[in-house]
């Protein structure tokens, strides 16, 4: 790869741009091609999705999915973008185990416990082991720089958090894969205008695209003999990947006081993240939320997700999908607008948003019920 690096440095070939295009063109391609092979081996010895109380469809669908986005990740980043394994030697492992415990639920079901222990293992390797971690809130609540132990603990658990969050909202097709597509998007975008130093994570983000799109290809696909779902294995693997390039991208405006590292300064970038990953947040409070109200296990399976209450105003899977990335992209748009708003304010106003939106779909349902009776 050195060598490669030095002969476009003899002919005046930017090293970045080429890392770009490559980086997307193969992880689209390594997607694209190992998907039809994952169905044909998914149908062949029958490891499908079977229907179920919170299943959005009606047939067996293959969901290994994220087996392919997995491979073709893990292989372009650790090319493209091979400095990341430098510098957090616990982000390969992390994705290794998150497969593995992926594949197993996929497969044969792992009991809720059994994944939560793995999640708490990986946040743990890349928070103590990577140092990857939420320091500083920036001043919310009054908050400034965390003392390290309380940093672990709310990185750990914020982690773990994200992953089941992305886990819960791939409900329906095309959800999941398309605000991950965005998230990275921002992301990617951010990094970019941060500067060369910040150029790996523009490659991460760009390389989770491709495969991402790829993968939306078939999962989006009208023919039932090509679909494929990205199970637990891939729904996991980007609600951690995101959480790690969120984490990255906060820690970006922490003046690290080192000579080669430029510093920037953005008291909103907390809420920056929060108002990128709106939609997953929002979605699994509200959830959770309901849960207790009603007196049941915040972890009984039901149907209150957003994506849920959309369906039942019978739209299509691609049409919920568009309305609530729709919706969720102007609260991003909002949060960069006043983004130098008070931090606090901002906060609010974000959450409002987002907590407004997961009730659009019960305020139209109530609409649709009031003028059928009235009509009657």
């Amino acid at each position: 790869m050195k060598n490669f690096e030095l002969f476009l440095q003899e002919y005046d070939i930017s090293i970045f741009y080429v890392k770009i295009g490559l980086g997307f063109l193969f992880s689209f391609l390594i997607t694209f091609l190992s998907i039809p092979t994952i169905i044909k081996i998914s149908r062949r010895k029958n490891l499908m999705d079977e229907p179920g109380v919170r299943s959005s469809h009606l047939r067996k669908i293959p969901n290994l999915g994220g087996i392919a986005l997995f491979f073709s990740i893990g292989m372009c980043t650790s090319i493209f973008a091979y400095e990341l394994f430098d510098l957090y030697k616990f982000l390969f492992a992390s994705m290794i185990l998150l497969l593995y415990v992926g594949v197993m639920d996929d497969i044969v079901v792992i009991r809720a416990y059994k994944k939560l222990v793995a999640q708490i293992v990986v946040s743990a390797f890349m928070v103590i082991g990577s140092d990857i971690r939420i320091r500083s809130l920036f001043g919310i609540f009054g908050i400034n720089e965390i003392d390290y132990l309380v940093s672990v603990i709310v990185s750990i658990i914020t982690i773990v958090v994200l992953i089941n969050s992305f886990n819960l909202i791939d409900g329906i097709d095309g959800l999941a894969g398309s605000y991950s597509v965005i998230c990275s998007a921002i992301f990617g975008l951010s990094y970019y205008r941060l500067g060369e130093y910040n150029y790996p994570l523009v490659v991460l983000s760009v390389v989770i695209i491709g495969a991402v799109l790829a993968f939306l290809y078939y999962n989006l696909s009208n023919y039932r003999i090509t679909k494929i779902f990205m199970g637990d294995t891939g729904s996991m693997l980007l609600g951690f990947l995101l959480a790690f390039t969120s984490i990255c991208f906060i820690n970006i405006f922490i003046d690290k006081g080192l000579p080669n590292v430029p510093s920037y300064h953005l008291k909103s970038a907390p809420v920056i993240a929060v108002a990128i990953l709106i939609l997953p947040i929002v979605d699994t409070l509200n959830v959770i939320c309901i849960r207790i109200w009603n007196k049941k296990s915040p972890f009984d399976a039901d149907k209150n997700h957003i994506h849920h209450k959309l369906l039942k105003l019978d739209l299509t899977h691609r049409r919920s999908s568009f309305y609530i990335i729709t919706y969720y992209l102007l609260i991003i748009a909002v949060a960069y607008y006043l983004r130098h708003s008070n931090v606090n304010l901002l906060l609010f106003i974000i959450l409002a948003m987002g907590f407004f939106g997961a009730y659009i779909p019960d305020m139209l349902m109530a609409s649709k019920i009031y003028k059928g009776k009235k009509t009657n």
